[in-house]
């Protein structure tokens, strides 16, 4: 009687599971629901992956119906499993960043869910309507769009960085709320920056960094977001202002033309703060042969109070992780910004969830290290010393930060480097 009994002990044991799971979910803990495109994942896709994922973007396809995203079902589980897509690589141990892409854990076990139920599509009438996008802008319809000659990008070769001016015309000063370079040849265009050269101003030379009063507008750059700043904040583009394209160009083995240009959209709200900007940067560094995690420290301090807005790393191919400090007067400090895995096709703008007072005299820190060795697959040449350089097979070590100033008497244009 006894084995008898422990037989159907078991099995109750067992249905007991069974009938769990089926009310909770799978074995994994994703919801147990019957999972439909239409219903569940177009709201997912529309919020979080449209941005990119949409006809004549960055994205290589498009995700805004089921046609086009069920085939790539496989490949979207494995992207959200993992943690690739959408792409975010800041530490969450530190700081809070009103652009997070990340996917909160109901959103991602819904994607799976998904993807392992069948792909289900469900009904029309579940269907949200899609995001409403401007075609060819992030921003919106521009108030101005300005363009920079076209140029002619040859099969081979290296091509030094390109400027071209671009004459705004302004005949009053402009506040400039929002700002996003469209380049017209993607294939060819590494990055763009757009500065600012306000009447009277000119750079010493052009393959050098921008000197006080060239200021940083907009750039461009893979994973690069176009500029949308909060109402009540602009950037100033002075009367007959003239636009300074830098353009980086990349061979593909075919001959090709870019023409980029930039939309503008002005304030339609009073300014109180005017957006500024610099850059904790170190262009002295070598690093050596095979050196698998060689450091570079920068620093940028602030001449009077302000509070920061964003923060933007960059490294090239060898670039292996990057922090961000903020050290104060008083000599402590705060990590605002820690990227473990670097990432050199995704150079996001950490847009802060609220700004962070720096007084005057706190300095933000950057420590970068690099990975010179044969362990990284993008290394150009483990052989070769790497120094400070234009092309994606140098380096460059460079923290860009955006801020306003307290006392906006006090602010002129910061000027920031020329070089991405």
């Amino acid at each position: 009687m006894k084995k008898v009994a422990l037989i159907f002990a078991g099995a109750s044991i067992v249905v007991l599971l069974a009938m769990t799971i089926a009310a909770t979910g799978n074995a994994s803990g994703n919801p147990a629901k019957d999972v439909t495109f239409s219903k569940d994942v177009a709201p997912i896709f529309y919020k979080r992956c449209a941005e990119c994922h949409r006809p004549g973007e960055i994205a290589p396809m498009s995700l805004m119906t089921y046609k086009e995203a069920r085939p790539w079902g496989k490949a979207i589980r494995e992207k959200v499993a993992e943690g690739v897509m959408p792409p975010w690589h800041a530490d969450p141990a530190h700081g809070k960043f009103k652009n997070d892409r990340r996917l909160s854990p109901q959103e991602k076990a819904t994607i799976l869910n998904w993807v392992d139920s069948g792909m289900k599509e469900g009904y029309a009438k579940d269907l949200p309507s899609a995001p409403k996008f401007v075609e060819g802008w992030n921003i919106g319809k521009p108030d101005l769009v300005l363009t920079a000659r076209d140029y002619q990008v040859p099969a081979e070769g290296t091509i030094n960085y390109q400027y071209f001016l671009v004459p705004t015309n302004f005949k009053e000063d402009k506040w400039v709320q929002a700002a996003e370079v469209r380049p017209g040849n993607r294939a060819v265009v590494h990055h763009v920056i757009v500065f600012v050269s306000e009447p009277g101003e000119m750079m010493r030379h052009r393959g050098a960094l921008a000197r006080d009063g060239i200021q940083g507008l907009v750039g461009f750059a893979p994973g690069e977001a176009a500029i949308q700043l909060p109402n009540g904040q602009a950037k100033l583009v002075k009367a007959g202002s003239v636009l300074v394209f830098q353009m980086h160009y990349t061979t593909n083995g075919t001959a090709q033309k870019d023409q980029t240009s930039i939309g503008l959209i002005f304030a339609k709200t009073p300014v109180q703060k005017m957006q500024a900007g610099g850059a904790a940067m170190n262009r002295s560094f070598v690093i050596p042969p095979g050196d698998a995690n060689f450091s570079v420290v920068s620093r940028y301090t602030f001449k009077q109070d302000s509070h920061i807005t964003d923060l933007m790393p960059h490294m090239h191919l060898r670039g292996k992780d990057f922090e961000y400090k903020l050290i104060y007067p008083d000599g402590t400090s705060q990590i605002l910004l820690a990227v473990p895995r670097w990432d050199f096709n995704w150079q996001t703008r950490y847009e802060l969830a609220a700004p962070i007072a720096a007084p005057q005299g706190s300095r933000v820190e950057c420590v970068a290290h690099f990975d010179n060795s044969t362990k990284n697959k993008w290394n150009p040449d483990a052989t070769k010393a790497v120094r400070w350089g234009q092309q994606t097979w140098e380096e460059m070590m460079i923290g860009f930060v955006g801020f306003t100033l307290d006392d906006q008497n006090l602010l002129r244009p910061q000027a920031s480097p020329a070089h991405q």
